[in-house]
């Protein structure tokens, strides 16, 4: 198993929700979030793939996010909630330009100077950089995730609701 990106919508009144709950503090919180999981069917798992797709979009990990970054942002949220166990959301009035700069990326141009050794150098997550033979099979799923992450987000925006995002 692993650390998997997954990506749902949330109503407003979910996001009020959210935002009320302290997770350190709240047993039910987990609970809560695998419960909206579960009634949920606007979703997106991206797998253990967040990582290395936040550094294609953006030119570094997931760990250092950049705020007001719209590519950034599509990958670990707007607002974190939760570190330990990665919560975070975007509202849906971010959701436009996270759109805007999806739509706009030019992913050929990317992955033109995507390596495997880069990956390695910048330790991202998960540790497969070794495999070099399985670089065109990465940069397909890079390109697959991409894509799916437009399509993800305009469905969210057309149902007008905001963007949860666990890693966990």
């Amino acid at each position: 198993m692993g650390m998997i990106a997954n990506y749902q919508y949330i109503s407003d009144k979910q996001l009020d929700e959210l935002k009320k709950m302290n997770p350190q503090e709240n047993e039910e919180y987990f609970d809560m979030i695998e419960e909206w999981n579960e009634e949920e069917e606007t979703l997106l798992d991206i797998d253990k793939m967040w990582d290395v797709l936040h550094f294609v979009l953006t030119g570094v990990d997931s760990s250092a996010p950049i705020e007001g970054d719209a590519l950034s942002e599509a990958i670990v949220g707007e607002v974190s909630i939760d570190s330990e166990e990665f919560i975070a959301y975007s509202s849906k009035e971010r959701l436009p330009a996270i759109i805007d700069a999806l739509e706009h990326f030019d992913i050929e141009s990317a992955l033109e100077n995507f390596s495997m050794e880069k990956c390695k150098a910048a330790g991202l997550y998960p540790n497969i950089w070794d495999y070099e033979e399985e670089t065109e099979e990465i940069m397909e799923e890079i390109t697959d995730y991409l894509e799916g992450m437009k399509a993800f987000y305009k469905e969210v925006a057309a149902r007008e609701g905001n963007v949860m995002v666990t890693i966990y």
